[in-house]
């Protein structure tokens, strides 16, 4: 089946250019012009990923993706200007999965949305009792791609279950930032190594009773990341 891809861009050059050479990938495209129509579109469709950027009339790219977490965990790769490092980091706070900077090179739009659907994909090898992951009050639903902690579940986007899948699929190692760009997003990820920061804190967040003061997330100084056994 044809993956459905949402492109919201007030520049129809942009869309159109995207919008062709999605298609010609045999993705199945729907665009949007604003972000009160993305939202409506959204809503009463269902899409693979989507790819929105961060200046838009009516509603900005940030009120869209924040919305969209409030019903959803659809992946989000926002399009943001070139150099502004803020609009990378309030994006991937307000939830998106992943950023790319304008001008940019379709084939690197193509690559990073074959890279998340990849993971959103994939079926995890069997851990524990077959499909589930428990630390404490922790669990993690591998093939659901679910996350509960204290019996409740959490609403967690595409890369934040990558990266506590892989934290506490291997408790005590420590990653570094580089490390996780290269296994989570894209190899050779060209990025700001805050985007995992970014992640982490929400995730700590989501998961902790204190985020500030972590039981399962923790950091090694200098080092990077690991989950605590």
């Amino acid at each position: 089946m044809a993956k459905k891809v949402l492109v919201v861009d007030d520049e129809k050059n942009i869309v159109k250019g995207i919008d062709f050479s999605l298609r010609q990938d045999d993705m199945d495209v729907d665009n949007a012009f604003d972000g009160e129509e993305a939202l409506n579109l959204v809503k009463s469709n269902s899409y693979d990923i989507i790819l929105l950027d961060v200046m838009l009339p009516k509603l900005s790219g940030f009120e869209v993706c924040q919305q969209i977490r409030e019903f959803s965990n659809v992946p989000i790769i926002m399009l943001t200007a070139k150099g502004d490092d803020m609009d990378k980091i309030l994006g991937l706070e307000y939830g998106a999965d992943d950023y790319i900077t304008k001008p940019f090179n379709i084939l690197e739009v193509k690559a990073r949305i074959k890279a998340i659907m990849r993971r959103s994909d994939r079926k995890p090898a069997v851990k524990d009792d077959g499909n589930t992951i428990e630390k404490g009050g922790l669990r993690l639903d591998l093939d659901g791609r679910r996350a509960y902690v204290n019996g409740r579940e959490i609403s967690l986007s595409v890369k934040e279950f990558d990266v506590l899948e892989l934290l506490s699929n291997n408790p005590n190692k420590v990653y570094s930032r580089e490390e996780l760009l290269n296994i989570i997003w894209v190899k050779n990820f060209i990025g700001d190594e805050r985007t995992v920061d970014v992640h982490i804190r929400r995730l700590r967040e989501k998961i902790e009773d204190s985020p500030s003061n972590p039981h399962y997330i923790q950091t090694k100084w200098g080092v990077g990341y690991y989950f605590q056994e």
